[in-house]
């Protein structure tokens, strides 16, 4: 464990560059040194800084987990992301076959939330270092930092259970770490948000901060989780109903779901918490990576450009399948027509696709062959996204909700260079957390209410009904309104879904069948386990 948990000097971040609009914003600065806190107690700005530094590890490994790394136990291996692949032979992470200790994707993340960890008991133990702060600005920066190390700590508990409580700076090496029980790591993280509660402002001039809605947000989230075990608070259903409740009144949804999503309208009344990144190289670290989702190698057709190099994973059949013809959802998200965006010819010269024709289309219901064969473009039915047509293996409609056009193409082993917010925490997630609270605590009536206002924003004008209201139909609304926004992996796991779910819509996984109840639990790295000298120990059926 040393090596993750050794941190004893922080890069401080130094006032340099401002990002992409005129509003005040939060992580303007990205310029180095080395200081220790002890060097450094004299200068009352050296804390603000060590709480900035805490946004900033937090944004670079929520956007990316390492180079070529991103969002694997977020979304893949679930009923509405899958690998982009033929459906043809295994993989760990997604067909959970052969799934063990030594998968580096396991051991990367359980390395990056620690050093948010880090980050924020750094800044945390500042406090009480560093002289002449204001009381207030004290409270505020530690508030902020308890509230990462919460997130932090909820990703650790769900993918791997009881894990390490590290609530103090290491300054010297140390392997004699021993895992808490869940409960005890859901105390803690409890604990952290009330705290958080009592001491962020209600809202901030300063865009990017946290304010008392994003620790409401993720505390009605972490109830809600706890809700479902065997150590749940008998109030946790209805305290994430309330807590949710709150975000809703003071976040009022934006009325379309395309104007939502559009790049000209990043900041609206909808959101609670977002990171920023922008246009300057410096601040914005490795760039938001989530233009790159959900894209196969559509360039490789004639007269479409090289604009994106799309991430591995893909949407799963099933996902596509959710929207009703009427959810305005569909088009905001997704483009089931691609257009020639240059000039294209074959090897004689001559011109096959002009600027503007159609280069492919995917129908929602499959064309006849006779309808195929009778245009000049290619048509891909539903059941087709998955078989090689001679140019690519998989091909689906392009995912464009998080479109950023004015960033160049990159390789994913390379800075993404994502200028939008990725927005973390929103009203409209907050309605579907109100909505299982209150299915889980047995008022149907008050979920489906809260599911009919969310649907009526997406041109779903008809009231969801009572009888309506199961699990199931929250997680296919979660699916429609927040795909690849939040961790679909802890959705299903939240919910008891995640088995059942997933092996009916992820093909590769069905093909395999490997996902049992064991996989509601990652394997623990064997690395952490031998830096440990075994005092950290495996889950048992990992064993």
């Amino acid at each position: 464990m040393k090596r993750f948990f050794n941190i004893k000097l922080l890069g401080l971040l130094v006032a340099a560059s401002t990002l992409m609009t005129s509003c005040e914003e939060y992580l303007e600065e990205d310029n180095y040194t080395s200081l220790s806190i002890e060097a450094a107690n004299g200068y009352t700005e050296t804390f603000e800084q060590l709480v900035t530094r805490v946004y900033e590890v937090s944004r670079e490994y929520t956007t990316h987990y390492d180079p070529d790394m991103y969002y694997s136990l977020e979304d893949l291996g679930t009923d509405l992301v899958t690998r982009n692949d033929l459906v043809s032979g295994t993989n760990d992470l997604n067909d959970y076959v052969n799934f063990n200790s030594t998968n580096w994707t396991v051991s990367v993340y359980w390395r990056n939330q620690y050093k948010i960890i880090s980050a924020a008991n750094f800044a945390i133990e500042a406090s009480e270092v560093v002289e002449g702060l204001d009381e207030g600005d004290k409270a505020t920066g530690v508030g902020e930092a308890k509230f990462f190390r919460a997130m932090s700590y909820f990703n650790l508990v769900e993918n791997y259970g009881g894990v390490p409580l590290v609530l103090r700076r290491i300054s010297e090496p140390e392997t004699n770490f021993t895992r808490e029980t869940e409960q005890n790591v859901y105390t803690q993280i409890v604990s952290d948000l009330n705290d958080a509660l009592a001491a962020v402002p209600e809202t901030t001039d300063d865009f990017g901060r946290v304010t008392k809605d994003a620790v409401r947000h993720l505390m009605s989230k972490v109830l809600l989780t706890r809700a479902y075990k065997p150590f749940a608070s008998g109030n946790d259903f209805t305290d994430a109903a309330e807590l949710a409740e709150t975000v809703i009144s003071h976040h009022d949804l934006v009325p379309s779901y395309a104007d939502l999503v559009s790049i000209n309208n990043q900041r609206n009344s909808e959101v609670v918490f977002s990171y920023l990144f922008g246009t300057n190289s410096v601040s914005r670290g490795w760039g938001n990576s989530r233009h790159m989702l959900y894209k196969f190698r559509f360039y490789d057709y004639p007269g479409l450009s090289r604009t994106v190099q799309g991430l591995r994973p893909m949407p799963t059949p099933f996902f596509f399948s959710l929207f009703d013809d009427a959810d305005e959802r569909a088009e905001a998200s997704f483009v089931r027509t691609l257009y020639a965006t240059e000039q294209a010819k074959d090897d004689n010269g001559n011109v096959i696709k002009e600027v503007g024709e159609i280069v492919i289309h995917f129908p929602k219901v499959a064309w006849t062959d006779a309808e195929k064969a009778a245009v000049d473009y290619a048509v891909i039915n539903p059941d087709e996204y998955l078989t090689a047509d001679g140019i690519t293996n998989v091909h689906y409609p392009l995912f464009r909700k998080f479109d950023d056009p004015s960033v160049p193409f990159t390789q994913p082993d390379q800075s993404s260079q994502g200028q939008r917010d990725m927005v973390m925490m929103r009203s409209g997630e907050a309605y579907l957390i109100a909505a299982e609270a209150y299915l889980g605590s047995s008022n149907t009536t008050a979920a489906a209410q809260k599911l009919t206002e969310l649907r009526s924003r997406a041109g779903l004008t008809t009231p969801v009904a009572e009888g309506e209201v199961t699990l199931d139909f929250i997680l296919d609304e979660r699916g429609r309104e927040l795909m690849g926004e939040v961790n679909r992996w802890m959705d299903l796991k939240r919910t008891g879904k995640l088995i059942e779910r997933t092996l009916a819509h992820n093909p590769h996984a069905a093909l395999n069948h490997a996902l049992e109840a064991k996989h509601l639990l990652r394997p623990i790295p064997q690395s952490e386990i031998d830096y440990s000298g075994g005092s950290i120990t495996q889950n048992p059926e990992y064993n």
